[in-house]
């Protein structure tokens, strides 16, 4: 369910404890630019080596490539970026904001699925326990009108964008009384396509044939590098390539923070087999997608799969993971059968052979390919997202975020309870000898219970108090972040505690 109360605050959170901050701040920012803070590039340091060990380090047929960000021209045309790569744009002229038309009609759906949960959850109470909830929604009348609206705008808007017959999508944002949100008027002007690429040049000179484009995904650069990595590699069919890095995107409406913006990083794996295979590969990868979300322990009900309206022009199959965020159900991760339309169209511009040899059956054939891809940037306000927690201790507001031990910024905190009598020196020492394996942090400043509010802000799972008993009998004591429970804890034994609770294997495990 929509709550922007909530989601404001996880903003105001970002920039106030150094996870994310305004680009360029000091000169007003930049629209859809932001930074990330001195918490915020641990945190999204960690959810990158979480992705990359998942696939990399757990998948003996999977490997990583780093391509570069330029990339010859002749790539985006092979790819159908130069002449496809736009979206479908709308204004209001009263507001003067621009919107994409199938966003507006997305969030438009959304609302009414809001409208049938709310019939289902009345109810529910109405019922009590005999209340079959999959029944109601197929039986209701109410519910199923909501229900066959949502599918009628599918399939309106799927002829439409497949057709390219824009005039029929304003149409349909007119016929469902969709009003901008700012002005809350209904004056739209036509839907337009607006390329997203950003173009710059090689050399100081102007010259066309210099011309190049920010690359707008990672996933050309591990197509034109299939033969090179399977080569060197000697890899056998099926097999992966993850990447992840910087994409840029020309926006043209860019909101709710850094959900989308102009500069942004993916994390994507393409997947070679055998034509045929692909469709079974699709559902092994997106069965495995979502499984690698939960292991960060956010509820099943948060997630959901959404079959693509419209098929891309690469794609026979495609699909997107939805988180449910403040705002409503968004995606966050993508799954696509894209055959093998990326290597076929590479060898026909390239006029090079992108041909796998299968030296059981003889033959040499372009394989297909499964693509999953997901954006760092996304993923991490999704995560910050579902961590963000205001409880009520002792009359008191308490602001923390519940992240996995394995992702936190830091793991934990060593906090001397005075500044005097050897504490300092052996909370130094208990510093020293965690900071190897461990992102750790001294804080001395304030009173001890303010000290574990700013760590309970930026999710740090564990504070190690070092107090006047530690000289004497080697230990301290250990408070955790959620239950706020703290028990006494040899300090011969926090390195073992800290393995248990906050290394990446907690997670990694959970995959196998």
């Amino acid at each position: 369910m929509s709550n922007p109360e909530i989601f404001e605050k996880v903003i105001s959170h970002c920039k106030e404890y150094g996870f994310v901050f305004p680009s360029s701040d000091i000169y007003g920012g930049l629209t859809a630019v932001y930074d990330y803070g001195q918490n915020g590039v641990e945190l999204r340091n960690n959810l990158r080596q979480y992705w990359w060990k998942s696939m990399t380090q757990l998948n003996q047929n999977i490997v990583g490539i780093d391509a570069a960000i330029f990339m010859h021209p002749k790539v985006w045309k092979a790819s159908g970026h130069v002449d496809g790569f736009s979206d479908p744009m709308i204004d209001n002229k009263d507001s003067k904001k621009r919107y994409r038309a199938d966003v507006l009609l997305e969030d438009h759906q959304e609302k009414i699925r809001q409208k049938i949960d709310k019939e289902v959850d009345k109810a529910a109470k109405r019922f009590g326990e005999t209340f079959d909830a999959a029944m109601y929604r197929t039986t209701n009348p109410r519910v199923m009108e909501y229900q066959a609206q949502i599918d009628r705008i599918d399939a309106v808007m799927k002829e439409g964008l497949e057709s390219g017959n824009l005039a029929m999508i304003k149409e349909l944002i007119e016929s469902e009384g969709i009003v901008c949100p700012m002005s809350g008027s209904r004056n739209w002007t036509d839907v337009r396509q607006f390329n997203l690429m950003y173009s710059t040049q090689m050399s100081a000179t102007d010259a066309g044939e210099d011309s190049l484009y920010l690359r707008p995904e990672t996933a050309q650069g591990i197509f034109v590098n299939f033969l090179n990595v399977q080569k060197t590699g000697r890899m056998k069919l099926p097999f992966g390539i993850a990447q992840t890095g910087k994409a840029f995107r020309n926006e043209i409406v860019a909101r709710q923070f850094i959900m989308r913006m102009k500069e942004f990083e993916q994390m994507e794996m393409q997947f070679f087999c055998k034509p045929g295979t692909e469709l079974e590969f699709y559902e092994f990868w997106k069965a495995q997608r979502l499984k690698w979300h939960k292991a960060l322990g956010t509820a099943d009900a948060k997630y959901r799969y959404h079959d693509h309206v419209k098929l891309a022009h690469y794609a026979n199959a495609a699909v997107d993971i939805e988180y449910d965020f403040p705002f409503g159900f968004k995606e966050v991760e993508g799954i696509h059968s894209r055959t093998d339309f990326d290597l076929s169209k590479h060898e026909e511009f390239s006029g090079k052979k992108l041909r796998y040899f299968d030296p059981e059956s003889n033959e040499s054939f372009v394989p297909y390919v499964v693509e999953t891809s997901i954006g760092l940037d996304r993923l991490f306000l999704l995560t910050m997202c579902e961590a963000f927690a205001e409880e009520d201790v002792d009359g008191d507001i308490r602001t923390v975020l519940k992240l996995h031990p394995a992702i936190a910024p830091v793991k934990a905190a060593i906090l001397p309870l005075v500044k005097k009598d050897g504490l300092p020196e052996l909370a130094e020492q208990i510093y020293n000898e965690l900071r190897l394996d461990y992102n750790v942090y001294i804080e001395d400043k304030d009173s001890i219970g303010k000290r574990y509010r700013r760590m309970d802000a930026i999710g740090t799972p564990f504070c190690i108090t070092v107090d006047h008993d530690s000289l004497a009998n080697q230990d301290v004591t250990v408070r955790y972040r959620d239950t706020m429970e703290q028990k006494r804890v040899k300090i011969a034994d926090l390195g073992s505690l800290m393995h248990a609770e906050v290394s990446m294997n907690t997670l990694l495990k959970q995959l196998l």
